[in-house]
């Protein structure tokens, strides 16, 4: 079960990055309204194992982003850009 499931994280492009990670998170709870304690908490617990138990903690601690929906959403968002375009390019002719 999720601490925080109201809040939620991108991870996408972290590149596996744990401090890019760790300030994405931080800046969420803080956003979210979580008390610094609380914060501090999560950095401690976070930091105290490798990459893979920051992941699990994060996952814990906060919802995150589904990958899909984002790939999802870009790719709607291009395939209507590319049929505007080609609405546009018939009045050019």
């Amino acid at each position: 079960m999720t601490k925080y499931p109201d809040i939620e994280v991108d991870l996408i492009g972290r590149d596996g990055n744990a401090f890019a990670v760790l300030g994405n998170v931080k800046t969420a709870l803080r956003r979210g309204g979580v008390e610094q304690v609380e914060i501090d908490e999560f950095m401690a617990e976070a930091m105290s194992g490798d990459y893979n138990h920051l992941l699990a903690t994060v996952a814990r601690w906060v919802e995150i982003a589904d990958a899909g929906e984002d790939e999802d959403d870009a790719d709607a968002e291009w395939d209507e850009y590319w049929a505007d375009e080609d609405e546009d390019d018939d009045d050019d002719f």
